[in-house]
């Protein structure tokens, strides 16, 4: 099964859940929930399966625990199909 890396940057404590673009390489993503006791890492994995229309035991985080700028791996998708469905 492919596995592709994602690499995200997380703003935390926004106003919603959404993506605000590229830059580079890299995702931003803004989500509302704080960055305490892993909950940004869940809201993000949440926010990217329903983007991506995925299980959520497809993404996994691989690095950024605690950090803003974080890598998933997405399991089953290519990266050309997650660019498409991210738009």
């Amino acid at each position: 099964m492919e596995k592709t890396l994602l690499k995200v940057h997380v703003n935390p404590r926004s106003s919603r859940n959404q993506i605000t673009g590229w830059r580079d390489d890299v995702l931003a993503v803004k989500l509302t929930a704080p960055p305490v006791g892993g909950a940004a890492n869940k809201a993000c994995i949440e926010f990217l399966a329903d983007r991506l229309d995925v299980k959520k035991p497809r993404i996994s985080l691989v690095s950024g625990a605690a950090s803003r700028d974080k890598v998933f791996e997405i399991t089953g998708l290519s990266r050309t199909e997650l660019l498409r469905r991210l738009g």
